[in-house]
C-alpha cells in the first residue's frame, strides 16, 4: 500500500479555532480535556475510520489483547485531543513544563557554524519544541503544510515569531526545495517530518514495530546531500500538563557512498522512533494504514 502524502491541516473551522483560543485564555485546559474525553472522543470513535486503524495498531504492532487494544484506542484518541488542545493553549499564551533529555546534543550543534537537521514525526506534540529548543545563534526553519488554516498559522507566527523561527510552506511548485537548500547552505537549522511524504514519492522500506513500513527518502536525502548532522526530536506528553523531549543524534558514515549514508540515516531514525513509541505507545497519530500488508 502506498504511503499517504502529507496533508497536515488541523481539523475544524477557523472560527472554532479562534473561539477555542479565546476560551483557553481564561479556562483551565483540564476542563477542556474532560469535555473532549466525554463528549468529543466517543463521537469521533463512532464516525471516524481512525477507530479501526488505531485498534489494529495496538493489536498487531504492540500485541495487546482485544480488550486492551480497544481501551488503548480510546486512550489514544483522548491523548491526541489533549495534544491538539495544548497547541491552542500555547497560542493563547499558556506554557507547559518541559523535561529535556539530550539537550546537550542540541546545544552543541546550535553553537557550531554548521547547519543541521531535526527530524520529527506525527507523534506526541512536536510543535511544543518551538519554544523549548531555541538557538540565539541560528535561525530555525520548519517545513509546514501550505494549506494549513489561517487561525493555526497566525497562532504559530505569534508563538514563534520572537524565537527566530521561520516556516517553510510545502508548495506544489516545489519552491520549498530552494528554501531548504538556502537554509542548509547558510548554516541554519532545518526541521522536517520524516514519517510523511511531501513532494517526492521515493521511499525506503524498513522494519518498524515488527512489520515493514515505507518512510520518505526525502528528509534523509536532504541531510546527506550536504553531510550535515541530524537530530531526532520527539516531544511526548508524560502528564496532564507536562512534556518530555527526547533529543537523539542520528549517526551515519559521512564518508560512505551516498546511498549507504541515506540507508544508515533512515535506519537510525526508524530505530529511535520505535524506541520512543515503545515508551509512549498511545501517542501514535498516523491514522491510516501505515504498514505494508
Amino acid at each position: 500500500m502506498a504511503q499517504k502524502a502529507w496533508v497536515g491541516t488541523t481539523y475544524g473551522a477557523g472560527w472554532l479555532h479562534r473561539a477555542l483560543i479565546i476560551l483557553l485564555k481564561v479556562v483551565d485546559v483540564r476542563l477542556i480535556y474532560a469535555f473532549a474525553a466525554v463528549f468529543v472522543v466517543p463521537v469521533c470513535l463512532v464516525l471516524n475510520a481512525s477507530r479501526g486503524i488505531a485498534y489494529r495498531y495496538f493489536r498487531q504492532r504492540h500485541g495487546y489483547s482485544p480488550l486492551k487494544s480497544a481501551w488503548k484506542t480510546y486512550v489514544n484518541h483522548c491523548v491526541f485531543a489533549t495534544v491538539v488542545i495544548d497547541r491552542f493553549a500555547m497560542y493563547a499564551g499558556k506554557r507547559f513544563p518541559v523535561e529535556l533529555e539530550g539537550y546537550d546534543n542540541f546545544q552543541r550543534l546550535a553553537a557550531s557554524e554548521h547547519a543541521f537537521v531535526q527530524l520529527s514525526a506525527h507523534v506526541g506534540n512536536y510543535e511544543l519544541a518551538g519554544y523549548s529548543l531555541v538557538s540565539d545563534r541560528k535561525p530555525f526553519n520548519a517545513l509546514v503544510f501550505f494549506g494549513e488554516k489561517e487561525s493555526v498559522m497566525q497562532g504559530r507566527n505569534q508563538l514563534f515569531g520572537n524565537n527566530r523561527i521561520q516556516m517553510i510552506p510545502v508548495k506544489d511548485d516545489m519552491s520549498h526545495l530552494f528554501e531548504m537548500n538556502r537554509v542548509l547552505q547558510e548554516g541554519e537549522i532545518l526541521s522536517m517530518p520524516a514519517d510523511r511524504f511531501f513532494g517526492s514519492s521515493r521511499a525506503i522500506t524498513l522494519p518498524f514495530l515488527g512489520q515493514e513500513a515505507r518512510f520518505p527518502q526525502g528528509p534523509f536525502s536532504v541531510a546527506t546531500a550536504r553531510g550535515v548532522d541530524v537530530l531526532a526530536v520527539n516531544v511526548m506528553k508524560v502528564a496532564l500538563k507536562r512534556y518530555h523531549i527526547y533529543i537523539t543524534p542520528l549517526n551515519y558514515d559521512k564518508q560512505a557512498r551516498r546511498n549507504e549514508q541515506i540507508d544508515q540515516l533512515a535506519k537510525a531514525y526508524v530505530a529511535e522512533l520505535e524506541r520512543v513509541m515503545r515508551l509512549h505507545p498511545t501517542q501514535w497519530y498516523n491514522y491510516y494504514e501505515f504498514w505494508i500488508n
